[in-house]
Order: structure tokens, then sequence, then C-alpha cells
């Protein structure tokens, strides 16, 4: 796993109980060594945390390594590797009783009577045992060993039950063949994973802000800040415009958008204007509504702050007329983002255009002009806009820029995508205002949604 997605595991003493008897043969044993040295990669190692054995046994029982050996993960990989196959019978109960009163023991390293402290043995064989394995079984688990049992090839099940903890279906495996063994890496990977969380265990390197999800994290700046490309420190955002920005909607007021919907429609505004920095210095709205003919509701600028933006959008009245789509783009193009209407010259322009219907007249020469010209155009269509039409407003790459419901009530699902996807990627700090609260929230609805 990438840094930040260690998983971290709760201070375990593991043992990896191994058959290398007679019937395993040599290139099946590299195998089971592969499958062990996975599950060990994946582990959060070392003296404090998970500690790991190895036992081997055939006829005989030979430690490979102890839960004192040396704990890096390099020293371990490299013991599991020189491990040799005994080749002799199978004496499954003797290993486990190897188990219990040396592997596990406080002199070879195992760590009794801390908290919340966990012992697991993992056993893999494909044989049917010379020895009885059920009563040193059950002496193990009273012990507080968790029993994990691997079954491969012809091993005998009833065997595997009679070691394993319960629920049995969870540490009882079997696979058809040491080849596909390492099919069960993920499980022990996961098995071993405490979804903690890391940033209040304080295992994290943000230098700010950590932001918690199961199992990882990521970091964020405080305000005022932006995160760096290395993930984890944070840069301050010179004074700059913040994230200045001139963003116009153009609202079909056409007679297909009934009232009630028109209501909707002035509500997925708001939500967006709610998300902007509205200032001199930042975020500008404009408003243009269309129909038949065009009609600009207000000009960049004219409000200055947000209450007086979403109070304007709220009394707009509702042309209820034709759908002249094209028309409204033009207007867009040469009078809304122009000096004179209170576009400043230098800043981000975005336009989001807003129908549920298709154009009666010719929208194409418009549409590429908008986006020659620079501006970022995105296109929410709703009920029987045309999806056509709809790909030819946005700007690239489209799927990124045009939205389409079915339904006028789902609209504000695709405000709050376009919250996230406004605000003006070159510089960080520009869309830091924007975006800081949104991903907040997304991040709190994701957490309990899991």
């Amino acid at each position: 796993p990438s840094p930040g997605t260690l998983c971290r595991t709760k201070p375990t003493d593991l043992v990896f109980i191994l058959d290398s008897s007679r019937s395993v043969r040599p290139h099946e044993f590299e195998k089971i060594k592969v499958f062990v040295s996975r599950v060990i990669e994946a582990l959060d190692v070392g003296p404090n945390a998970t500690r790991v054995g190895v036992i081997n046994y055939a006829s005989a029982v030979r430690s490979e390594l102890s839960l004192q050996g040396p704990q890096s993960k390099a020293a371990l990989l490299q013991a599991v590797r020189r491990i040799q196959p005994l080749s002799t019978g199978t004496m499954t109960g003797l290993a486990i009783q190897f188990a219990i009163s040396r592997a596990f023991s406080a002199a070879e390293g195992g760590r009794d009577g801390a908290p919340n402290f966990k012992k697991v043995a993992i056993v893999v064989t494909d044989g049917r045992p010379q020895d009885g394995v059920q009563d040193v079984s059950a002496r193990a688990r009273a012990a507080g060993i968790e029993i994990f049992a691997i079954g491969v090839g012809r091993v005998d099940m009833g065997t595997l039950r009679q070691m394993a903890s319960e629920p049995l279906d969870e540490h009882v495996d079997y696979v058809e063949s040491y080849s596909v063994i390492e099919k069960l890496t993920h499980k022990f990977q996961e098995a071993f994973c405490v979804v903690s969380d890391l940033c209040a265990t304080g295992d994290h390197d943000c230098e700010q802000v950590c932001l918690s999800t199961p199992g990882t994290y990521r970091c964020a700046c405080r305000d005022g800040f932006s995160l760096n490309s290395d993930g984890k420190t944070c840069t301050a955002c010179n004074g700059g415009l913040g994230s200045a920005l001139d963003l116009v909607f153009l609202i079909d007021g056409s007679k297909s958008v009934r009232p009630e919907n028109f209501e909707l429609v002035k509500k997925f505004i708001n939500q967006i204007v709610d998300s902007l920095e509205v200032s001199d210095r930042q975020a500008q709205v404009g408003l243009v509504q269309y129909s038949s003919s065009v009609r600009q509701e207000f000009p960049l600028g004219q409000f200055k702050s947000k209450k007086d933006i979403k109070a304007a959008v709220k009394k707009m009245s509702y042309m209820e007329k034709g759908t002249m789509t094209g028309q409204a783009l033009k207007y867009l193009v040469d009078s809304s983002f122009s000096v004179i209407n209170g576009a400043r010259p230098g800043v981000p322009k975005v336009g989001i255009v807003f129908t549920d219907g298709r154009s009666q007249d010719y929208i194409s020469d418009a549409a590429k002009k908008a986006k020659d010209s620079g501006f970022r155009m995105f296109a929410v269509g709703v009920g029987n806009a045309v999806e056509d039409e709809l790909r030819e407003i946005a700007s690239e790459p489209v799927a990124e820029h045009y939205f389409y419901t079915a339904d006028f009530r789902t609209i504000s699902r695709i405000g709050k995508k376009l919250q996230m996807k406004i605000c003006v990627e070159e510089d960080p700090c520009e869309c830091k205002s924007i975006v800081k609260f949104q991903t907040k929230v997304e991040d709190l609805i994701n957490s309990l949604q899991q």
C-alpha cells in the first residue's frame, strides 16, 4: 500500500505454522513462503506493533523465526526466504503444542497480558496429521491463541475444523493447490487491519490538518494555505486575488420550465452562490435569463455580497416564452463578460448554462465562440434537454462540464458536484476558499455512509 494507507495492525503476536512434510513438493513450499511474505509486507511490523514468528514442521518441529527475532520488515522477509522444507512426516499436533509452550512464550518474545492484544497462529497444511490435533488445539485456543487453518489439496477438512477458532467460516480456508494459495493473501492482509482513526492516533505526517477516512487519511491545510504536491505540507497563499472568479448564470425561463420548477432552479443557483466567497476581489456573480428574448437580471459586480445576490435571485420573475439558447449564448459572450458590464480583466470567467429543452435557434457558433474566448462553460440540462446541445456548450473535458438529470428535484445534487468543479484549478490558493468547506462536508457525509 502507498504511504498513508499502511494498515495499522493491533499489536499482534503472529506465528505461522508451516507444514513442509514429504507430500509438499519443494516448489510448492516456495509458494507458501511467497504467501507468508505477502502477508508480512502488508503488516505494520515492529517491536511495539506486530511481531512475527515462523514454525516449520514435518515429523519434527523447527523454529525458523522467533517473536523476539529482528522485527524489521526486511529482516523478516529475509528469514522467510531462507526456510528449507524438512520433507518428513506430518506431526501437526506436535507443532501446535510447540507454539503454545515455546513460540508464544515470554522467553521467546511473546507479549502476554498487554491490553487489547492478540495472539494469532496461521497453520498451513496439506496432510492428515499422524497425531491428534483436537485436544492440543483446544488448549491453544483456551490460552488465547486465535487459530486460522489453511488446507491445501487432499487435506482432511475435519482436521482443519478441529484446529480453527470460532467462527469456523472465518477461520478455515481451503485452496485446491499451492499455486493458488496467494489468493488468500488479501483476506489475511484485511484480517489484521484495524480500521482506526489514524488522525486521532497520531499516525500521520500531515503538517496542518489530518482528515480521517476508514483505514487511511489525507492531509489538508488551514484557511489561507494550500496543500503542496507532496500531499502533506502547506504553503501560505499570498494575498493575491484569492479565488477571483467572474461567474455568470444563463438561465432558461421558457414556458416548459413550470413555475414550481423555476423556483427549484433559483434554489440551485443560490446553492452554488453559497459556496463562493463574494467580494470585489473574489467572486462576482451575474445572472441572465432567456426565453424568446434575453434579459440581464443583474450584471457582474452589481451586488457585493452573497446575501444581496441571493435576494436578487429569489426576486427574479419568470419569462415563460420560447427557448433561444443560441441568442442567449451570444449575449453571454458579447455582453456579460465585457468590462463595461463589470467583468474584470485577467480574472477567470465561468458560465453556467441551464436549460430544459431543445433550442429553437442555432447554438453552434456562439457555443464555440464562448469556449474559444477562454470561458469555462458548464452545461446543466433537465427533463427534455438535448444531450448533444449540452455537450456542444460544455468545455473540455466535456464529461466534467455537462450534467443532466431527468427531474428538477434532483438538481441540487448537480449543484453539489458543480461547487467542487467551478473553482479555478491553476492556483490551489484560488481554489481554496471555494472548496474547503465543500470537501469537509463531503468527507463527513462519506464517512457516515460507510
